[in-house]
């Protein structure tokens, strides 16, 4: 899909705030009601805006611990690949899967209430997948920036 200069304003504004009315968003990029509605409508169904949610504050709920967990498997055969994935999507705690290329196989982003919880996770749920030969936790001291917005030229 091409996007002009005009989806790319409503993306934009989308990405900081997606409670804006279409009648807020068709003032703030200069044109009227109706193509406004109908550019949102396109940008939906064309997948570029998957979906609306609302960003939490992960400490106000008490989940005050970010790890990044590196994780090296036994083989990388195809099975055993989908196999860890399966097992592993289906924890709440694991925010972020991602496949990498290099010393480990996939780095996954888990969120805990404190340590306890995190080494709780680490014993009954990651140290019993099959597949893991070897893992290592980076605890995150401070988030300097967090970011949802894609830069859009």
């Amino acid at each position: 899909m091409s996007l002009d200069k005009k989806d790319k304003l409503i993306l934009s504004l989308l990405q900081e705030d997606s409670t804006l009315s279409v009648k807020e968003i068709s003032e703030k990029i200069g044109l009227t009601f109706t193509p406004t509605y109908e550019r949102i409508k396109n940008l939906e169904k064309s997948g570029v805006v998957e979906k609306y949610v609302a960003l939490l504050n992960r400490e106000k709920l008490g989940i005050n611990i970010v790890v990044y967990c590196n994780v090296r498997l036994k083989e990388q055969s195809q099975n055993t690949l989908k196999d860890f994935e399966n097992y592993i999507s289906k924890y709440d705690e694991v925010q972020e899967i991602i496949s990498l290329s290099g010393e480990y196989d996939y780095q996954l982003k888990i969120l805990a209430n404190d340590i306890y919880s995190y080494n709780h996770f680490t014993v009954n749920v990651i140290s019993n997948s099959p597949h893991i030969g070897q893992y290592h936790s980076s605890i995150v001291l401070a988030e300097v920036k967090k970011s949802t917005k894609f830069k859009l030229d």
